[in-house]
């Protein structure tokens, strides 16, 4: 019986689709449960001169209003614990920034009442861009460098060279379900608390210091998300702790949830950036020697800003071989949100740098960006010796060539670029791009000891199957992931796994589900316990035939000892009539990971995943209105453990990606508002903007040559990046209303605006 490999459904597809998915804002309230508010501050730098609360505590429905001096135990909610205050202590650090909690009788009234108060600022001038923080000196921690050999001397020594800069904006998560939490107090003293995240562990350490108890006083329990994209990773502690902070505070159970505009003005965003490169090359296009210089805008708090610089960094190379390199970070302390995870962490930032350099090199040389591309590929994985990353991890599994080969030779690459030529020569106004663009992304977290995972597995005298993990399920489908792990493992239909909602009370300590590494370490971790209830009713078995138990077979669900043959259900029930356990915890840590990050040497990833895009656009050029008209994506998964579910991830971070880069302008006014903070203003991709050709394909013809889960790779993160070709096709669309002289030099995200200033300055230049 093989029922990893195979395409499943999501298991709550029909939930979802029919709206009877329960989330958390669809747990009914105890009966005296309170609603909360967050007060927030309408400047993004400066001290409390005063503040007065009496008109939010006068406003009917409202109980209780808490400020700093109000939480009795601690008022941090930072991940890093770098002091991160849940409610503002004196100053404020962004507009936005929670000073007050209302508690009240309904959500409406808590919100009401949380525009009321009087508060007057000391202003101080906000740190609002990367050239403001520069100036200021202003950062979270001290510039990294990283490097191998002498980049500046291979540069100045190279025949040819090209230098510049691009600036790459933030995006908000968007998920369809906001941050929402739910904390109700226990007889003990205890906490139970329903929370929308992606780290439960984190939730349950940040809530027992809010309320002062040990960890083991606090239960957290999250059966779904509504979209989390790492938006909630961190970002989840503050609505956890402020509904603990008042349920402590009034002994009741207390609810938060944020509407979007709220959502919006007070958590955090992927970090926007600018990468300033210099590279030389010579006649080729191969590179002899990089400079990049990262700015990284991070927000007032440290959140998780050092590890997501350091994935930027580490992914500055991509697929290239780059002999010299040098890359230099600074993680810049503004007045804004604190920028926090998204899909990507990091890697998408850095990644684009390179691509921008070597699209740079191609228009310099007049040649096609596909093939300088493949001039700089890593070796591909067919020897004994392998070429090394800058940081010293060796790349033993690069198949990028191998996939770049199929997917340009089945999407038509070189005859769709003639014909586009042509199609550009006879149209005036609108012009088509065509981009090729390739993904290299190392899985694993960076911070070495998340790389861990439990499970918690129970077969029933009936033959079926609970299953509990430490991952979350945000939408992207593993927890069937794992089911099919349990269901193969037991030789048994998908349909006798149940899962039931994450709970730090039966599987504790998890890392987040974040780093594409959920089906990875949560996989693995469940086959390890799968394989020890396998284990004892094997023993048994063996010990009723009076044979040692390598003679007793278990395969497709049955075992065989001799002659006789007992399906998995009659070995279940006969073990448990004979006191045999048949409950298993199971444990997993990532191997061969070791990292030193200030250092910047060792190896971060357990393997890497590789995939590759072709994006084709067009662009009007009166207008800068563009579109994107078809997509062909070739990507890795190794032996996919569930083929659908990886190809909709696939599709989703592409498009996810396209609108990063295109159409998802985040806009702060000379204050520090944040102007674009609803959907009215801020534009995600729609059905009608995912490409009207859009060809996925997985790339099936090799296993992960290390030992993940069955072989398969991970495909959380890596397909956002395969939107990098949407961007570089719109660069080429926008360079055939040149005479090929003037780079494009298109910023992202490539708005209308953008693309019409980048035609005009070909026209002019």
């Amino acid at each position: 019986m093989n029922i990893a490999h195979r395409p499943a459904a999501h298991d709550a597809a029909l939930l979802h689709v029919t709206g009877r998915a329960l989330y958390l804002d669809d747990i009914p309230s105890p009966g005296t449960a309170l609603h909360l508010a967050f007060g927030c501050s309408t400047i993004a730098h400066g001290t409390i001169a005063s503040l007065d609360l009496s008109k939010v505590l006068s406003t009917d429905g409202v109980l209780k209003v808490l400020t700093a001096s109000d939480l009795p135990f601690a008022n941090d909610v930072s991940p890093s614990g770098d002091g991160e205050p849940l409610l503002a202590d004196g100053s404020v650090n962004f507009h936005g920034q929670p000073i007050f909690i209302v508690v009240a009788a309904s959500h409406l009234a808590a919100r009401r009442a949380a525009r009321l108060a009087d508060i007057s600022y000391r202003r101080l001038p906000p740190i609002l861009s990367i050239d403001d923080a520069l100036t200021a000196s202003s950062r979270i921690e001290e510039p990294l460098v990283y490097g191998r050999g002498n980049a500046a001397g291979a540069i100045a020594d190279a025949p040819r060279r090209v230098s510049g800069s691009i600036s790459i904006g933030g995006q908000e998560h968007f998920y369809l379900e906001g941050q929402a939490a739910m904390a109700v107090p226990q007889e003990d003293g205890s906490m139970l608390v329903h929370s929308s995240t992606q780290h439960p562990s984190e939730i349950q350490h940040k809530v027992a210091d809010t309320i002062g108890k040990p960890m083991n006083f606090v239960r957290v329990e999250v059966r779904r998300m509504g979209g989390g994209f790492g938006g909630k990773e961190s970002q989840a502690n503050a609505i956890a702790c402020a509904c603990a902070a008042a349920a402590l505070a009034t002994s009741r159970p207390c609810r938060m949830r944020l509407d979007r505009d709220d959502d919006f003005i007070t958590t955090g965003k992927r970090h926007d950036a600018r990468i300033e490169y210099e590279a030389g090359f010579d006649s080729e296009g191969r590179l002899a020697g990089v400079e990049f210089r990262q700015h990284i805008r991070c927000g007032w708090s440290r959140d998780l800003s050092p590890p997501v610089a350091d994935r930027a960094m580490l992914h500055a190379d991509n697929v290239y071989h780059i002999p010299e390199i040098r890359i230099a970070s600074e993680r810049l302390r503004t007045n804004t949100q604190s920028a926090t995870a998204f899909r990507g962490f990091g890697g998408p930032q850095g990644m684009l740098g390179i691509e921008r350099v070597l699209d740079h090199v191609a228009h310099k040389l007049r040649a096609d960006p596909a093939e300088i591309r493949r001039r700089n590929f890593y070796a591909p994985a067919d020897g004994s010796e392998h070429q090394r990353t800058f940081y010293g991890m060796p790349v033993e599994d690069c198949v990028i060539g191998d996939i770049t080969d199929e997917l340009l030779e089945s999407c038509d690459y070189h005859q769709r670029r003639r014909d586009i030529r042509d199609w550009n020569s006879r149209n005036r106004y609108l012009k088509k791009g065509l981009a090729f663009s390739p993904v290299k992304f190392g899985i694993s977290f960076t911070l070495t000891h998340l790389n861990q995972a439990g499970a918690l597995v129970h077969v029933y005298r009936d033959g079926s199957i609970h299953l509990n993990h430490g991952g979350t399920e945000m939408g992207q489908g593993l927890f069937v992931k794992v089911a099919q792990v349990a269901a193969q493992e037991f030789g048994q239909p998908l349909e006798a796994v149940k899962i039931t909602a994450t709970d730090t009370g039966k599987v504790p300590n998890t890392s987040a589900t974040a780093a594409s590494s959920g089906s990875d370490l949560n996989g693995m971790a469940v086959r390890n316990a799968c394989r020890e209830i396998v284990g004892r009713l094997t023993r048994h078995i063996a010990s009723q035939h009076q044979v040692e138990a390598s003679a007793v077979a278990f395969q497709n669900g049955r075992f065989e000892v001799g002659s006789e043959s007992y399906s998995f259900t009659e070995v279940v029930e006969s073990g448990h009539l004979n006191r045999v356990s048949l409950s298993a915890t199971g444990f997993y840590a990532t191997p061969k990971v070791a990292w030193d990050r200030i250092a910047g040497k060792g190896r971060p990833f357990f393997y890497f995943a590789y995939g590759a895009a072709v994006s084709e656009v067009v662009i009007d050029t009166l207008t800068g209105e563009n579109r994107i008209l078809r997509a062909d994506i070739l990507h890795e998964t190794g032996k996919s453990l569930n083929p659908a579910v990886d190809i909709g991830q696939i599709e989703g971070g592409y498009v996810q990606g396209a609108g990063w880069l295109t159409t998802e302008e985040l806009v702060w006014d000379d204050t520090g508002r944040l102007m674009t903070h609803a959907p009215s203003t801020y534009k995600i991709p729609a059905c009608s903007d995912r490409p009207p050709v859009f060809n996925v394909s997985l790339w099936d013809r090799s296993e992960n040559r290390e030992d993940t889960i069955y072989r398969s790779k991970a495909v959380g993160e890596p397909p956002l990046m395969l939107a990098i070709s949407v961007l570089a096709a719109l660069s080429d669309a926008v360079a055939a209303c040149g005479d090929g002289t003037v780079y494009p030099d298109l910023d992202a995200p490539a708005t209308p605006e953008r693309i019409l200033a980048a035609v005009r300055r070909q026209t002019v230049g």
